[in-house]
């Protein structure tokens, strides 16, 4: 091959696509060997790539389950004309995302983990939580207390369901949780 034709793709392996292998792996490794035993050496071979691959990426497995839940999450869908049917959707939503295989379990492992680490509870507070908290203070027009507040009464919720019984909270549960969380926030009126 000349040096005309040469790729102008650097050496090595494409990258392209790489953070769907990692979080796919991510998920499916803790899925499988819950979240303790999901080390990074577990991940990377799930994922067919290096350890020095995923450190290069994330500098620490609580970083790489931030990211993949980010990923796994995606923009919160606030549906609905009233905050009611807002914070309703939203609910809705989280509880749906909690229940995906390997994703509650990556929550409430990354979320433990920080009670003893400043430094992942500062990645997961304003990696994770804020970008939802902001698109539910502007959705709802609430203070940042109260929509904090929201957030950990239904997480925490859910979580403790899913740590208490293996299991993600079934649907009419869901919308008890609905029906106790939502007039504590709502009123008639459309959002503010």
């Amino acid at each position: 091959m000349t040096r005309a034709t040469a790729s102008a793709r650097p050496p090595g392996r494409p990258r392209s696509g790489l953070n769907a292998v990692v979080f796919a792996a991510t998920l499916s490794t803790v899925h499988e060997l819950g979240y303790a035993r999901a080390t990074v050496d577990r991940i990377a071979a799930a994922a067919g790539v290096a350890k020095t691959t995923i450190y290069r990426r994330w500098p620490s497995k609580g970083e790489l389950i931030v990211d993949c839940l980010l990923d796994a999450f995606g923009p919160v869908p606030l549906e609905g004309a009233s905050r009611a049917e807002l914070m309703s959707s939203a609910i809705h939503w989280i509880a749906a995302k909690i229940g995906e295989p390997g994703v509650g379990d990556a929550f409430a492992g990354v979320f433990s983990d920080a009670v003893s680490d400043p430094a992942l509870r500062e990645v997961l507070s304003t990696r994770f939580q804020d970008p939802y908290r902001l698109a539910l203070q502007d959705a709802l027009g609430e203070p940042e207390n109260r929509v904090l507040f929201f957030i950990d009464v239904v997480v925490g919720t859910l979580l403790h369901r899913m740590g208490m019984t293996g299991e993600p909270m079934v649907d009419a549960d869901v919308a008890a949780l609905v029906e106790m969380v939502v007039p504590c926030f709502a009123d008639d009126g459309a959002p503010t």
